[in-house]
């Protein structure tokens, strides 16, 4: 139910991260064009990792410093407010993370929980609430994408959630120069019933590979463009035959494909810090906003 709330204008309020995630891998340019020349010499190095981590500790630097200065200049401290539906034990973990990092850069936060039960009208009811209070700087409804240029470039995204999958590629697809700046790619969009075989003519033809489909190991090295970029949102909880321990892996083969693509997201410390990340930056700047209107 929740993934129907993306078009509130709440949700376009602190889910706006690719131009910012642009900017911030604008420094990967000379590795990637370090990269092209690698390929055209006998010997090929393994993909740039692009770590979420490291970009995530810069942009929550930053946003502590915008926090501290807010506050000291005698404003609200930006506040995040979230909505949690149901008992999923992955998103009440998700949150305590979200709620955990708001804290640490100085953002006071609160989670409104709800049952599963909870009617669509009920749920719309609440974020309009929520929507309305000025004490609240941004608000998430709890259901996460640093980006390369994508500018003319062909991306295959597989998945087709409301939740990422259909989000990425509307956002990839639509006009650089709209109020709310797209990414002017040309996209395809497969999912778990592509037979494979199609799925592999797809993505041997992307510039760009946004992984989404919560199916472990889908993307292979076999299915790579030489130096294409791939982006792993997948989050897939697998027991380890040798250990017995559960681990969590994406949706691409990560050790095959990092021989073969240009860059490549780890699974974990890819896209999960990032989104955590944007979400407190975006909760800042919406709390900026708000003292000029």
């Amino acid at each position: 139910m929740a993934a129907s709330m993306s078009p509130l204008r709440s949700s376009f309020r602190i889910c706006s991260a690719l131009p910012s995630c642009r900017a911030r891998l604008r420094t990967h340019r000379n590795c990637e064009s370090q990269s092209r020349h690698v390929c055209q010499s006998a010997t090929r190095r393994a993909a740039v990792v692009i770590s979420g981590v490291e970009l995530a500790r810069q942009l929550n630097r930053e946003t502590q410093r915008d926090v501290e200065e807010l506050v000291a200049r005698g404003n609200l401290r930006p506040h995040l407010g979230v909505v949690l539906v149901g008992e999923d034990p992955a998103s009440r973990i998700y949150v305590r993370n979200k709620t955990r990092a708001a804290s640490i850069l100085g953002i006071s936060s609160d989670t409104v929980v709800r049952s599963g039960s909870i009617s669509q009208e009920e749920l719309l009811g609440l974020i309009d609430r929520m929507n309305r209070d000025w004490r609240v700087s941004g608000l998430l409804v709890q259901l996460p994408l640093p980006g390369i240029d994508t500018v003319g470039k062909n991306v295959l995204v597989a998945g087709r959630s409301k939740n990422v999958g259909m989000p990425i590629a509307m956002l990839l697809h639509s006009d650089r120069n709209h109020e709310r700046p797209g990414g002017d790619a040309t996209v395809t969009i497969a999912h778990r019933c592509t037979p494979r075989e199609r799925l592999k003519e797809l993505t041997s033809l992307a510039d760009v590979i946004i992984a989404a489909a919560g199916i472990p190991g889908l993307i292979t090295a076999d299915m790579v463009k030489e130096g294409a970029a791939v982006i792993d949102v997948g989050i897939n909880r697998v027991q380890d035959p040798k250990t017995g321990k559960v681990r969590l892996i994406g949706d691409v083969d990560f050790e095959g494909v990092k021989q073969k693509a240009g860059f490549i997201t780890p699974v974990p410390g890819g896209v999960g810090p990032m989104t955590v990340a944007m979400l407190m930056r975006n909760t800042v700047t919406a709390a900026r906003n708000a003292l000029m209107h």
